[in-house]
C-alpha cells in the first residue's frame, strides 16, 4: 500500500533512529519543521544531540530532503480529538514562522509540539509523554519491587527472630 499522499496541513511524521521527526506539509513537495542544529536527514544517533539544544531553527524544505532516506508518512493522528484548523490557515502560519530562531526544549518545545500547534492550536508531543509514562512505569514498578523485597526481607527476619 503506497503512503498518503500529503495535503497542505498535513502532519508528517518522519521514522528517525530511535525517534520520530514531525514536519507540516505546505504543499509543492515541502514542509515546514521545526529543526534544532543536529536534524539532518539520516543523522542517526547524532540526531539525538538535538536533545542539547535549546534554539532551534523553523525551516522550509523538501519533504524528499528532509527525509533523506527514512520512511515517514501522512499522520494527523489527533483529528479525532481536536478540531485542526483549515489547511490555509496552518500553511500561512508555518510559512510565516520560516527562518526564525525559537526556544527548543525536548521536554516541551520540540517538533511534535511545533507542528500540533500549528495543525490543532495545541501544543502536545506524545513522544514525550509517553516516555514520561514510561519513566513512571519503570520507577512505579521498581518501587513495588523494592517494597516487596523489603517486605519479604521483613518477614524472613521476623519469622528467624520467631525461631530464636
Amino acid at each position: 500500500m503506497a503512503p498518503a499522499t500529503p495535503r497542505p496541513g498535513d502532519l508528517i511524521e518522519i521514522f528517525r533512529l530511535g525517534y520520530e521527526h514531525w514536519a507540516v506539509y505546505v504543499g509543492d513537495g515541502y514542509v515546514v519543521h521545526l529543526a534544532p542544529p543536529s536534524e539532518i536527514a539520516g543523522a542517526g544517533p547524532s540526531s539525538l544531540l538535538s536533545a542539547l539544544a535549546d534554539k532551534a531553527i523553523v525551516k522550509k524544505e523538501l519533504l524528499s530532503v528532509v527525509a533523506g532516506t527514512d520512511k515517514y508518512r501522512v499522520n494527523n493522528k489527533h483529528d479525532d480529538k481536536y478540531a485542526p484548523l483549515p489547511p490555509s490557515k496552518v500553511v500561512q502560519q508555518a510559512e510565516a514562522l520560516v527562518g526564525q530562531e525559537v526556544p527548543y526544549k525536548l521536554t516541551s518545545d520540540n517538533c511534535e509540539h511545533f507542528v500540533n500547534q500549528l495543525r490543532y492550536g495545541v501544543s502536545r508531543s506524545d513522544q514525550v509523554t509517553d516516555a514520561l509514562l514510561a519513566v513512571g512505569v519503570t520507577v512505579g514498578v521498581l518501587g513495588v519491587g523494592l517494597a516487596a523485597a523489603n517486605l519479604f526481607s521483613f518477614l524472613l527476619n521476623r519469622s528467624q527472630q520467631e525461631k530464636q
